[in-house]
């Protein structure tokens, strides 16, 4: 077995793989650039080594800097982790070169699969279903035009070394494709050095499903089950589940078979997922299609560990120490059910823009100590896998993911209620986060109804998110924590010494604003009565605590709490309620008080996240028509291109291609 471990990786992953090489009694090294100097995984390994600036080409993409800190606190095995150089040949083969182990499939079986045009080539001669499309190599935007009309539209235009939702473009129409082609070339040559494009049919009512597989070096390879990956926004997966609920033994058995064949094709071992998309039209369970196999660990591996009870990085180092898998395909067994939501740094209120900034507050829930696969005393299990901490920073330079929130229960239902209890106690504070968001897809009925496809967001939030549905008995709950917080608010001022005259006792009869709708609340030992209704239930705070538990009709609410001028800011159940809360004496006045109006800024052209503008389309004079493109934002490795919400004439530009943007920052003002 290796004595010593580097991770070529930062942030969560890494410090995944220390956990498990740590417990296997293996050394560990970290890598860091500047901007992660201080980060979790550089603390939590036995010795670290820069590699250089924050930009990740001059850090941890320079695979000789990587073989160098390896060899210089002698490391004999390198885990890649995942993304950076996970799926780079070259990096493989130079691990071999010098002496060191690669935690990874061969070179070969990297090679074979990480172009996407090759590899599926390579799986339809292994008898593994393809979807139509067009495999060569495209000369340029009218080329493509023509092969998307003979293909049909819709189709999908992706970069053939793309991953991770870059470089891929939806088209509906011949336009889509001339707008889109050379953007999915530059996003493919800026992420993945390559822009070659290739383009195939899109599968209406798509549902996204991998296999995982698993293989030794002595010719044993398994599989071991599926996940469902529906869930996503701009090809970037969000929530994750095993096994899928539209997946039957039968269908899990072909497409696994299938996933095999494919890995021994190329000779394959160590951990891999073949990725493939299904037609959720078809019952029948024949209409999968191979998309892509990934030929390194996934981000959403703990669902698969917390149904089978196999650590997969654990298996992974095993591999490549050249011991056989322990257990065969028989010894698989999936046990309850798993879901993974991704905590991004990402805006939901404001159509999901990136947000960087310093974490000024990160307490994730409490999580289960009890192995992968193994339930606590409560039968289920919380685990977070983060690289973060409170006082960390969440840097434009690489991906927005803050944390991976996994449960596991005995059913789906529990596992989903049990992400939801959760996510209402997770804090983070000082950035934008999708903590509500991923709320309200745990709650949301066709989730649990099973109902996905890959189209989920954008179906069930066409006009974008504004919270989660409160039902009338969680309105009732609020309004009565608000007005029990603001008691409590009055009873501690009331004790501040030195005060004029004698202070008035708190009233217990408060009117509670919320959605716009007033609420009669009086408060009572054990119970309160909101507009006649009783609510039986107790609230635990402290004035500065920001969050309170309390229970309403059995009912157990964690809230998190922050104060404004009239009342409080309540986050809950996937949803911000702006409380406003006054005396019910002095409520009837409140009509007199006079709203601020805005201010219109309409008239400018504001940059929705911190980024790089890499082209600017209109100049001073211009007049611009809605819809037309105006700029483009470069954030977290995306490309956002900003168009004209209405005919107007460009008055002036304050900004040249190559600025740095802040949020907000007016790049257009139009007359």
């Amino acid at each position: 077995m290796f004595k010593k471990i580097l991770v070529a990786n930062r942030g969560e992953i890494a410090c995944r793989v220390f956990r498990t090489a740590k417990r296997m009694g293996i050394a560990t090294v970290a890598v860091y650039s500047d901007a992660d100097a201080r980060s979790p995984h550089v603390l939590m390994a036995d010795e670290a080594v820069r590699l250089g600036p924050a930009p990740a080409a001059e850090s941890y993409l320079k695979a000789d800097l990587i073989l160098a800190a390896a060899q210089a606190t002698g490391a004999d095995c390198i885990h890649p982790g995942y993304g950076f150089l996970s799926e780079r040949e070259s990096f493989a083969r130079a691990c071999a070169d010098a002496g060191i182990a690669f935690v990874g499939p061969p070179p070969g079986a990297i090679a074979a699969m990480g172009d996407k045009i090759e590899s599926k080539k390579l799986a339809k001669a292994a008898g593994v279903n393809v979807v139509p499309g067009y495999l060569g190599e495209i000369a340029d935007t009218e080329e493509a035009v023509r092969i998307a009309s003979d293909i049909g539209f819709p189709v999908m235009m992706k970069a053939s070394a793309g991953g991770g939702g870059k470089g891929m473009r939806l088209a509906w129409s011949e336009q889509d494709v001339r707008d889109g082609f050379e953007a999915t070339k530059r996003e493919g040559l800026a992420s993945f050095g390559d822009d070659r494009v290739f383009i195939e049919k899109f599968i209406e009512s798509p549902r996204h499903i991998e296999i995982q597989v698993l293989g030794d070096q002595h010719g044993n390879i398994l599989y071991l089950g599926e996940r469902e990956c529906s869930i996503q926004r701009r090809h970037q997966k969000v929530v994750e589940e095993a096994p899928s609920p539209f997946v039957t033994p039968e269908m899990r058995r072909a497409m696994g078979e299938q996933a095999v064949a494919l890995a021994r094709a190329v000779g394959y071992f160590s951990a891999g997922t073949v990725e493939l998309i299904v037609s959720g039209a078809d019952t029948s369970g024949k209409s999968f299609y191979f998309l892509e196999m990934n030929t390194r660990l996934q981000v959403e591996h703990p669902v698969t560990e917390a149904v089978t009870g196999i650590d997969l990085v654990e298996q992974m180092i095993r591999v490549a120490a050249g011991e056989r898998l322990a257990f065969g395909q028989d010894d698989i067994r999936l046990n309850g059910w798993a879901i993974e939501n991704r905590v991004y740094a990402e805006d939901p209120y404001r159509g999901f823009l990136p947000s960087t900034g310093r974490l000024v507050r990160y307490a994730p829930p409490s999580a289960s100590t009890t192995p992968y696969g193994a339930p606590d005393s409560a039968g289920a299990y919380i685990r977070v896998d983060d690289g973060v901490a409170e006082g960390g920073e969440v840097s434009m330079f690489y991906d927005p993911m803050i944390a991976k929130l996994i449960t596991w229960a005995p059913t789906r239902n529990e596992a989903a209620d049990l992400q939801v209890q959760a996510l209402d106690g997770f804090q983070i504070e000082g950035l934008g986060q999708n903590i509500d968001f991923l709320s309200a897809l745990m709650q949301h009925p066709r989730f649990r109804s099973g109902a996905l496809t890959t189209g989920f967001i954008a179906e069930e939030y066409p006009e974008g998110f504004s919270g989660a549905p409160t039902s009338a008995e969680l309105t009732r709950a609020l309004a009565a924590v608000a007005a029990g917080l603001s008691f409590t608010t009055a009873g501690r001022a009331r004790q501040i010494s030195g005060q004029l005259g004698t202070a008035p006792l708190p009233s217990s009869d408060w009117t509670v604003r919320i959605g716009g709708e007033d609420h009669a609340v009086t408060l009572a030992e054990g119970h309160a009565t909101v507009d006649g209704e009783r609510v039986e239930g107790t609230m635990h705070w402290q004035p500065g605590d920001r969050m309170v538990t309390a229970t309403a009709n059995g009912d157990t609410l964690s809230v998190r709490v922050k104060r404004t001028r009239t009342g409080w800011l309540l986050t809950t159940r996937g949803a911000v309620h702006r409380v406003e809360v006054l005396p019910a004496h002095i409520a009837p006045y409140r009509r007199h008080m006079i709203e601020k109006v805005p201010p219109d800024m309409s008239r400018f052209l504001l940059c929705p996240m911190p980024g790089l503008l890499t082209q600017l389309h209109v100049a001073p004079g211009d007049k611009v028509e809605a819809g037309q493109p105006l700029a483009v934002i470069e954030a977290m490795k995306m490309e956002n291109i900003l168009r004209a919400e209405k005919s107007a004439v460009v008055k002036a530009a304050n900004f040249a291609p190559g600025d740095s943007l802040a949020v907000d920052a007016a790049i257009l003002e139009f007359e």
